[in-house]
């Protein structure tokens, strides 16, 4: 396990704390070392920091009772979710209590008319689309797992929609949050558009936890497109696939995802989802619009893969086979793990501007290669993110200094092409050293925010800023 940083405990006042709270939630407040660990973080190589309780709210207001106690008595509050962040998230590095907010499940309002709902923040991504289908509506960011979208807004999740639909930010109108000192806050209206003030509501995405608890989220939905169409198309090289990503979108074609699995992931979906893909790169395409729109997308698409050296395009409006092809994509991190059984994964994301995306990726490859890492790249390369999952021998103190070494290496990789160490994992504990690097003297004024938000540090400390 990588170490995480710890953090002064304040013994008396998380005792008191339990106390208080035992009092008012009964047995929606555990203590149990299972429990404890099971919200400390459990997703990557950095190690466990269970809180010291965790308290299962039912209303905002429960979530403030829980927010107030704590504050007088100085003892942090950490957000759960699902559990599916990767970067420390969750971890309590100086105890305390997490605020696990997987039973807020309602969905309190669609506004069908306006292409809005109301939801709590333990409301995940299949539970909404499944409540909005018969509606003809769908919420379109989609990071795989299947996260809640509380936790969602909290780490300004994407995924593989990202390219047309863009990501968290883009498609939260309005928040409701539980701030430090308890104070229940809404950041904006229901109209799609305002001038009123400053945008509490982008400032709070993306804070995981760290300025607020969100406990109410208001989305953007869109309407379910008249015809869907996915596409496969295999590459000689990555380098080439992604050449062929970078011109289709330079020219403008709508895709709505775009997706690239290397040689080694390929022949990892094939064994796990038993598909019987070319073992070479592999772009997985989705095309939203009209049936002669999404037709005319495919063939635009196919004709610039060609280019590449592009062979095998396939595309189909079979709901069926389009499930099936996704499918394999969301099990990735299950099916990778299968090409070392025994290994722990790490997965790492960067996210470059998409003209420096091929120079990325082959450069990945090659360090990876030079390390003696076994690392599959998958990527949401419409909009220059991708992924590794480094298969490493935990026991192996050559291979985690090499791992280290290559997270390290890809980080500052992206800062040094213009972009980001994290596209879509967030900062957490795993990140907090690349972000000065990448931000500069910005991160100091993150601090000025987060000391005026919350001058005892409660919520969620020791994630994202430095020190």
């Amino acid at each position: 396990m990588t170490e995480a940083t710890l953090l002064p405990r304040n013994e008396d006042g998380i005792e008191t704390v339990i106390g208080v709270l035992r009092q008012r939630f009964g047995e929606r407040l555990q203590t149990g070392a299972s429990m404890r660990e099971q919200h400390g973080h459990t997703t990557t190589w950095i190690e466990n920091q269970s809180p010291d309780a965790v308290v299962f709210p039912h209303s905002t207001e429960e979530v403030a009772d829980v927010v107030r106690a704590c504050a007088a008595h100085k003892v942090p509050v950490i957000a759960f979710g699902t559990g599916t962040s990767l970067e420390g998230h969750v971890n309590a590095p100086g105890g305390g209590i997490s605020v696990d907010l997987s039973q807020m499940d309602k969905v309190l309002a669609v506004h069908a008319q306006d292409l809005d709902c109301v939801v709590q923040p333990g409301v995940t991504r299949a539970d909404l689309n499944t409540y909005l289908r018969d509606q003809g509506l769908f919420f379109p960011i989609d990071p795989g797992a299947n996260a809640s979208l509380g936790g969602m807004a909290a780490t300004r999740a994407s995924g593989t929609n990202a390219v047309r639909y863009g990501t968290m930010k883009d498609n939260v109108l309005a928040l409701e949050a539980v701030m430090a000192d308890g104070r229940v806050i809404r950041t904006a209206q229901r109209a799609r558009k305002t001038s009123a003030g400053y945008d509490l509501t982008r400032l709070l995405i993306g804070s995981e936890g760290t300025l607020g608890l969100i406990t109410e989220i208001t989305l953007r939905l869109q309407g379910i497109p008249e015809a869907i169409s996915s596409a496969r198309c295999s590459f000689p090289s990555v380098d080439a696939a992604c050449r062929a990503v970078i011109m289709t979108i330079q020219y403008g074609v709508p895709v709505a995802r775009i997706e690239l699995l290397d040689e080694q992931s390929v022949r990892a979906a094939n064994a796990y989802s038993q598909l019987t893909l070319p073992e070479t790169p592999l772009l997985l395409l989705e095309f939203h619009g009209s049936e002669t729109g999404v037709l005319e997308q495919a063939e635009t698409f196919r004709e610039i893969a060609e280019e590449f050296g592009g062979t095998g395009f396939a595309a189909t409006t079979s709901t069926e086979e389009r499930n099936k092809l996704w499918q394999a994509r969301h099990d990735m991190y299950w099916a990778t793990l299968q090409l070392r059984p025994g290994a722990r994964g790490i997965s790492t994301d960067i996210c470059v501007p998409i003209s420096r995306l091929a120079e990325a990726v082959t450069a990945a490859q090659d360090k990876a290669a030079e390390l003696g890492l076994l690392a599959p790249i998958v990527g949401h390369v419409g909009d220059g993110n991708f992924h590794t999952l480094i298969l490493i021998d935990m026991d192996s103190e050559v291979e985690v200094a090499n791992a280290r070494q290559f997270v390290s290496w890809l980080n500052d990789l992206a800062i040094s092409m213009d972009g980001t160490c994290t596209g879509e994992h967030g900062i957490g504990q795993g990140k907090r050293p690349y972000l000065v690097k990448e931000l500069g003297e910005a991160t100091d004024v993150m601090a000025t925010i987060k000391q005026a938000l919350d001058p005892d540090n409660i919520l969620n400390p020791g994630k994202i800023l430095p020190g």
